[in-house]
């Protein structure tokens, strides 16, 4: 069905419906758009997709509510907003339509799903409250998108419709640029497990450029793997490798003697020609050239595996 009509609710917008008509409008750019709680809008019809609004969840009749008792849930049994159900069902189409191709596109919609939509999901239906964010609970997605309403002076569905579609620019972008990311990582980790192979048992991983890596040297069970070194514009970089997702702790620091230190101090420092600088919390160094960055790598796993090193663990 190709709709002649994107139908949401009018009055005050939330971050679902936002995102759904950011994903409908790309793949039915000729519909046009209808904000309404008028009931000859919002049922079904073979002229219009309906969401967010209507009472019920019908795909085959193409209306994707989520209000009414009985709304669907996802197999794990949490709920969906309206852009869960809309990425659910066109998610694919909308990353076949952003150029993703036809392989990675079930990885891609996976991985977007958890990180991006189902969040939304869980604050519209109050399952997650954004004040687990502490002091960051009014920079969420859902919170920042809110703030384009209209303020309470300023009524009418034509301060509304403004606000929307002020509101529905930034969340196409960041829909756009969550969509890009998640494809990136994709691209990165096959870079990265081709370079993780050919390291072998060494302790330092070398990339092309900089790029995620985290998650191909946990796929990879590289456990071995202590630093990484990368070119960068004008000089290279040697950085740690976080132990978890969440947090800062590295399986090994760099060695304390270099925190801080830059140019010449560095270099007397660590006895390398060309060690630039060393951050003082000792995760990310910089140096001229590969040799000196690949020089400053070894030095800093003969540390962090020294038998010293190793009692004090």
């Amino acid at each position: 069905m190709i709709p002649e009509f994107l139908v949401t609710h009018s009055g005050g917008f939330h971050a679902d419906e936002l995102l759904s008509t950011v994903i409908l409008t790309r793949l039915f750019p000729q519909a046009r758009l209808i904000r309404s709680r008028a009931a000859e809008w919002i049922r079904p019809g073979a002229d219009r997709i309906v969401y967010d609004v209507g009472g019920q969840y019908d795909p085959a009749a193409g209306i994707f509510d989520h209000h009414q008792r009985g709304a669907p849930l996802r197999e794990d049994g949490q709920p969906y907003s309206s852009f869960g159900l809309i990425w659910k069902h066109y998610g694919r189409d909308y990353l076949a339509a952003s150029g993703v191709p036809e392989d990675h596109i079930e990885a891609v919609h996976a991985a977007f799903d958890a990180r991006f939509v189902l969040p939304v999901d869980l604050v519209d239906n109050g399952a997650l409250d954004p004040s687990v964010a502490g002091p960051l609970a009014g920079l969420t997605l859902p919170a920042l998108l809110e703030t384009l309403k209209p303020v309470f002076d300023e009524a009418g569905q034509e301060a509304d419709d403004r606000g929307f579609q002020a509101a529905l620019a930034i969340a196409r972008t960041l829909v756009e640029a969550g969509v890009a990311q998640r494809f990136a990582k994709l691209r990165a980790e096959a870079l990265v497990l081709q370079q993780i192979a050919r390291a072998g048992d060494g302790r330092v991983l070398e990339l092309p450029m900089g790029m995620p890596f985290r998650p191909a040297v946990v796929k990879a069970g590289a456990d071995h793997l202590l630093f990484v070194v990368h070119p960068r514009d004008k000089d290279w970089c040697l950085t740690g490798i976080r132990k978890a997702d969440e947090g800062f702790e590295l399986r090994a620091d760099l060695p304390a003697a270099w925190a801080g230190l830059t140019n010449g101090e560095l270099e007397a420092a660590c006895g390398v020609a060309g060690a630039s600088f060393c951050h003082n919390g000792r995760f990310i160094a910089a140096a001229a050239t590969r040799e000196a960055a690949l020089a400053m790598a070894e030095l800093a796993v003969a540390e962090a595996i020294s038998p010293a090193m190793e009692t004090k663990a």
